[in-house]
């Protein structure tokens, strides 16, 4: 079962939230916009679904209009703070530039814990790698063992001496095929720490 909200302020974003009858939630911030990444993207979806499979809700958001990073990193950070009003504890995911606003986000925010797939190392002059060290919460990274398209290995490295979960997934930056593999992991891993 979903739910579709609007969250109205400066920029309206549009919110599809799997199974919103929860206690937890987990925030999935998308993809890219201009490279098409919205709340449909299928890694995404595969949480949503291996969340809602253990009873917690996914509020999988659409970014508004572009703006280099920051206005992405605040319509993460509304989403997060509407979801707080609604559950009780709440956490955040994020695929590829998701993930680097995940960071981003939770730096300011203090989620119950954080899981990003693919994080680029810096979004814009935006540092994700001095986000990963503000962070107190658990921390999951995964990443694609060929993955060529963003520069993750700065965050693997810091989150390895950090001693958060990392995962090496088998495949590229897109894991065609390694949703349902994501999903469990990412689900198990939130379930768990959130």
């Amino acid at each position: 079962m979903s739910e579709e909200l609007r969250l109205d302020g400066a920029r309206e974003l549009r919110v599809t939230v799997d199974t919103p009858a929860a206690d937890r939630a987990v925030v999935a911030c998308p993809p890219h916009p201009q490279m098409g990444g919205t709340r449909s993207d299928p890694r995404l979806r595969a949480v949503g679904g291996a969340l809602a499979d253990r009873g917690i809700a996914c509020l999988r958001f659409d970014y508004g209009p572009w703006d280099e990073g920051e206005g992405e990193r605040r319509d993460a950070l509304n989403v997060l703070a509407s979801a707080r009003g609604r559950y009780d504890a709440v956490a955040l995911f994020g695929y590829s530039f998701g993930a680097g606003v995940a960071l981003l986000a939770a730096a300011e925010s203090e989620p119950t814990a954080v899981s990003v797939l693919a994080p680029p190392a810096t979004i814009g002059d935006a540092d994700t790698v001095a986000a990963l060290d503000s962070l107190a919460c658990p921390v999951q990274v995964l990443h694609g063992e060929r993955d060529g398209t963003v520069d993750w290995e700065p965050v693997i490295e810091r989150a390895r001496e950090r001693g958060d979960v990392v995962e090496t997934i088998s495949g590229d930056h897109f894991f065609v095929g390694q949703g349902d593999r994501i999903g469990e992991s990412v689900a198990a891993f939130l379930g768990t720490a959130a």
